[in-house]
């Protein structure tokens, strides 16, 4: 039976669809569309395979895959999964006479396990562990692969290794997906698995200064594999524009004869670190005697309520509640509410005077059950209650459930999220903070040392090192978690003579000065700076 070529070639459906239907639709199924010039790209890499019949697509969307293969492919076999059936639907009406298209409206992770296939072609969803059943998911992958996978993992490296296990003998698969995985903790079992397996031939990240989706804060890479005995190595590629990814056509065309660049063997491979080591340059080569920032300290996340509506509190909420301030705990709740490298008591005072959420609610403190704020405590509890805020993520795990969590006020604050390096607060307020910040807790050892230490982490050498294990998001944004600032590099303070550490305390301490006076010397910064470069930098 004669098939009929489908004539859409761009984003219009795509495009038409996002004018139609609400972004709250779409961020449930985290449906972020593929710009067309990536899926012929990824199509060029499926339809490389000559023996290719069958072709997959587990997160089927509008077909932009479907439609980027029909371009060259009018005979083969495509099969789609969808769970949205409002896109579902639309699909529908774009194939209907494609008579060499089956889209199901069924989950691919729960279906299909016993077919293979010529080609795998997916921009999978985009869902973080708690988005999704991750526990009924990652059961499946451990039944079907034997895969034992933190429960951290994202959904979208699932479809990744469900699909790898379907190629079959010389087929090729295409994913684009977020990054992150190549350099976060969840990612390692998922490497270990793509070095096992040996399918992984490219990797190809994109360093957009815009994102490569609408919508979507993330940043992208293209992973190509081949289930064929051509290659032991895989190549990392870095494109800045759509541009460069064109000019990678011909030399994904000639694979496996194409010439090979920055390429690793699987034994290379080591899934343990992150990979940007692999396709960037890292800075900490330029440096000498560098030890673990655990040397000194850990990082931690903040403070998690799991309902910041309901236990921030400024003075005004305070007082509508008549709860007394000391059953609240002094909190920096924003980042926005904390300017410089330096927060004072003054600072504090200032934003209570602005009546900022600088409060937490904090019912759960011994001896102090007041009896004339019992009345006032419980009506705020039961408030709670009634809006359903015991029954949250996290406030449904803690006994009882308006209890914070235990995290003692840290001595320097870090921030989470950023674009011109990491940013370090001295918490001289000595009070608590919620996620916004992570906190910096010091070893008995390193605790004489906090002004020297925390000297350095206002350099640009600081942060320059640390930017190393830094997770990309769209638009030049940054993100550290935790582990990422412990396991990173840092400047070995005890190499420091007491000379050098003199000086750079002096002028530490002018710097500071300068800053709390209003007119911060940033002179004074790159004094430190240039000190700390002369005794580290090779």
């Amino acid at each position: 039976m004669l098939t009929t070529k489908i004539e859409i070639i761009g984003n219009e459906p795509e495009k038409t669809y996002a004018q139609t239907v609400s972004l709250e639709h779409r961020k449930k199924y985290a449906q972020f569309f593929t710009p067309f010039i990536v899926a012929e790209f990824m199509s060029k890499w499926i339809l490389g395979n000559e023996q290719l019949q069958t072709v997959l697509d587990p997160a089927f969307g509008l077909g932009i895959f479907a439609r980027a293969i029909r371009q060259k492919n009018t005979h083969c076999f495509i099969k789609g999964f969808e769970i949205d059936e409002t896109i579902f639907q639309e699909a529908s009406a774009i194939f209907e006479q494609e008579q060499n298209t089956s889209v199901f409206l069924k989950d691919y992770m729960f279906n299909d396990w016993g077919n293979r296939y010529d080609g795998i072609i997916c921009n999978p969803p985009y869902f973080k562990f708690h988005d999704y059943d991750n526990k009924t998911i990652l059961k499946e992958i451990e039944e079907n692969l034997g895969l034992k996978l933190n429960g951290f993992t994202n959904l979208y490296t699932l479809f990744l290794l469900k699909s790898a296990y379907q190629l079959n003998k010389n087929g090729r698969s295409a994913y684009i997906i977020p990054s992150e995985f190549l350099n976060s903790d969840y990612g390692k079992l998922v490497k270990l698995y793509l070095i096992e397996n040996k399918l992984l031939r490219y990797i190809i990240v994109f360093d957009f200064e815009e994102n490569v989706f609408d919508d979507a804060l993330t940043t992208a890479s293209i992973l190509l594999f081949a289930n064929d005995n051509e290659k032991s190595e895989v190549e990392f590629i870095n494109v800045k524009s759509f541009d460069e990814l064109q000019s990678l056509q011909s030399k994904i065309q000639t694979y496996p004869k194409s010439k090979v660049e920055k390429s690793f063997s699987f034994s290379e491979l080591n899934p343990e670190i992150k990979w940007r080591a692999y396709y960037q340059k890292q800075n900490a080569t330029r440096f000498k005697n560098l030890v673990p920032f655990s040397t000194y300290g850990k990082v931690v996340r903040g403070i998690a309520t799991g309902a910041n509506g309901y236990f921030t509190f400024n003075q005004s909420k305070a007082k509508e509640y008549s709860i007394d301030e000391k059953f609240l705990l002094p909190c920096i709740t924003k980042a926005v509410d904390v300017n410089g490298a330096f927060f004072t008591k003054e600072n504090f005072e200032t934003l209570k005077k602005l009546d900022k959420n600088i409060f937490l609610f904090n019912a759960c403190l011994p001896n102090r059950q007041a009896t004339e704020q019992k009345g006032a405590l419980s009506k705020y509890i039961l408030k709670g209650e009634k809006e359903g805020v015991n029954k949250k993520y996290l406030t449904a795990s803690r006994n009882p459930w308006y209890s914070l969590e235990k995290r003692p006020p840290s001595p320097i604050w870090v921030s989470v999220f950023n674009r011109n390096g990491l940013r370090f607060i001295r918490n001289e307020a000595n009070i608590s903070n919620l996620t916004t910040f992570h906190c910096i807790y010091l070893n008995l050892f390193s605790e004489p040392k906090v002004d020297l230490l925390f000297a350095y982490l206002l350099t640009d050498i600081s942060k320059e090192i640390f930017n190393d294990n830094r997770r990309e998001y769209g638009n030049g944004l940054h993100k550290f978690e935790p582990n990422d600032i412990n396991k990173a590099l840092m400047a070995d303070l005890d190499k420091i003579s007491k000379k050098d550490e003199e000086q750079i305390l002096n002028l530490y301490y002018e710097y500071r000065k300068s800053e709390l006076s209003g007119n911060a010397n940033i002179d004074l910064l790159e004094k430190i700076n240039n000190i700390f470069l002369m005794n580290f930098l090779i």
